[in-house]
């Protein structure tokens, strides 16, 4: 317990109670607070869920993303900063880390879902996607971590896929291969720096349903079968929701996973088994 304005507050697990009334509101405690975290991708989808329930945890967040439009819809949000970033520009990458004094999870979201075999994937097609999907985490992992190490404490997390080393998906032959280097480069990680401080985990999701699915599914010759062709890979009878995946991503960036380092996180309904 502590004395905090007169009054009488304890914390129980990741909550707080308070004897006075008037000050149970300020006394509530997030699993997040205090911690500065930023995030790439957070105009829609998982990236904007992930945002938003970091803020809702008391957590102070910087949203980036390349469409200025929709992540300006996150601006009322209390607890985020909104910038526009482009995460495969070097020259971006680290002014936005210059911007930082110190950070304490960093969140890896960008990335391109390519269809079609390898047949299908132009050289254009291979770059565009291991920029997106890699180099950008290679990127921001490089301008963030020396300011982790300086403090011996910082916790990454990366963006990868059950479609990877996980599960061979057919039509995903470059996500499939850049996201099992996702695993390659967080497993790295949290080998090299579980010395200095640093944990490194990545979250493996199945079919999340998101704008950028639906749009996929919309630009096949016939939406209406993709659509059908998805839903019937799903063991539960749904699609996983961003919100669902948010929900780990927030145990991911908490202190609950104070143990937890160089693993894949698991979040698909079932469709690997």
């Amino acid at each position: 317990s502590n004395k905090r304005n007169a009054c009488w507050c304890y914390k129980i697990l990741s909550f707080s109670f308070c004897s006075d009334p008037s000050c149970r509101r300020r006394c509530i405690m997030g699993r997040l607070d205090g911690k500065v975290i930023v995030l790439s991708a957070a105009a829609q989808g998982i990236g904007r869920a992930a945002a938003m329930a970091f803020a809702k945890e008391g957590a102070q967040v910087t949203a980036t993303d390349i469409n200025r439009e929709k992540l300006q819809e996150l601006d009322s949000i209390q607890g985020i900063r909104t910038k526009v970033v482009d995460v495969t520009k070097r020259d971006q990458v680290e002014a936005l880390a210059m911007e930082h004094d110190h950070v304490d999870v960093l969140f890896n979201v960008a990335g391109f879902v390519h269809h079609g075999t390898i047949l299908d994937c132009k050289e254009d097609d291979w770059d565009f996607t291991m920029n997106t999907n890699v180099r950008s985490m290679y990127l921001m992992c490089k301008a963030f971590l020396p300011k982790m190490l300086a403090k011996k404490s910082g916790n990454i997390i990366n963006m990868a896929s059950v479609a990877s080393s996980i599960k061979g998906v057919v039509n995903r032959c470059v996500y499939s291969t850049s996201k099992a280097a996702v695993i390659g480069l967080t497993k790295s990680i949290a080998a090299d720096f579980i010395e200095q401080g640093i944990r490194c985990n990545c979250v493996c999701p199945g079919t999340v349903d998101t704008p950028s699915l639906r749009g996929r599914i919309q630009a096949q010759a016939d939406p209406e079968q993709a659509f059908k062709d998805f839903m019937a890979r799903q063991k539960t009878g749904r699609m996983c929701t961003a919100e669902e995946v948010a929900h780990l991503c927030v145990y991911l960036a908490s202190d609950e996973s104070a143990y937890v380092t160089g693993t894949e996180h698991i979040i698909d309904g079932g469709w690997r088994l």
